[in-house]
């Protein structure tokens, strides 16, 4: 075997690593997100979603899962991922507001119905702190998938809101571990909310 072919061989096997210890340890956290959200569309409400950087393709995959379908055809699902639109995002940055990026955004369009989720991948970013003080100012609640535990972001939370916290990965190893966990959630879902 190559030195190459070891290295990827280890790719593997750390991931695996990771998967198996995130099925054990967050599966109770998976379940009570999912109920949330649920009762959120039970109630009328919508998924506003927010991310910064690579975490933000997992944000648009959750939400285009939503709005279009996960594995099976059923209605579609109320979904907003703020990161998506770019002309807005832009505009509040150039204006020297980096911080207000997404919290402008859920004071405009949050009601108390609605459901913040939150993808962290490194844990310590000002914009989605102030995101969910504005979702907790509109009176909604707020869930969190985080690469890290105990982070900054998890102070903030009340005890209404909920948190799948990963074992302290790296992006770049939390990455197909919260892909992971969305399916599950879209998964849970489907199955609460349509049968599955």
């Amino acid at each position: 075997m190559t030195d190459t072919e070891q290295q990827i061989n280890q790719w593997f096997a750390n991931h695996m690593e990771h998967t198996a210890h995130a099925a054990s340890s967050t599966a109770p956290d998976i379940e009570k997100a999912s109920d949330a959200l649920v009762g959120t569309l039970l109630n009328d409400g919508k998924i506003i979603t927010c991310a910064n950087g690579n975490a933000n393709i997992l944000a648009q995959y959750f939400c285009t899962a939503l709005l279009n379908r996960f594995e099976q055809d059923r209605p579609a699902l109320p979904a907003i991922n703020l990161g998506a639109d770019a002309t807005t995002y832009s505009a509040i940055c150039r204006d020297n507001r980096f911080n207000d990026t997404f919290s402008r955004q859920v004071r405009a369009i949050g009601k108390a119905d609605d459901l913040l989720m939150v993808f962290v991948d490194d844990g310590h970013k000002a914009n989605l702190i102030q995101a969910i003080q504005a979702a907790h100012d509109r009176e909604m609640n707020v869930v969190v998938l985080s690469a890290k535990e105990k982070t900054d972001i998890t102070s903030l939370l009340h005890p209404e809101d909920h948190e799948i916290a990963l074992d302290n990965l790296s992006p770049t190893a939390a990455a197909p571990i919260m892909l992971l966990v969305i399916n599950a959630l879209c998964g849970l879902i489907d199955e609460k909310l349509f049968g599955g």
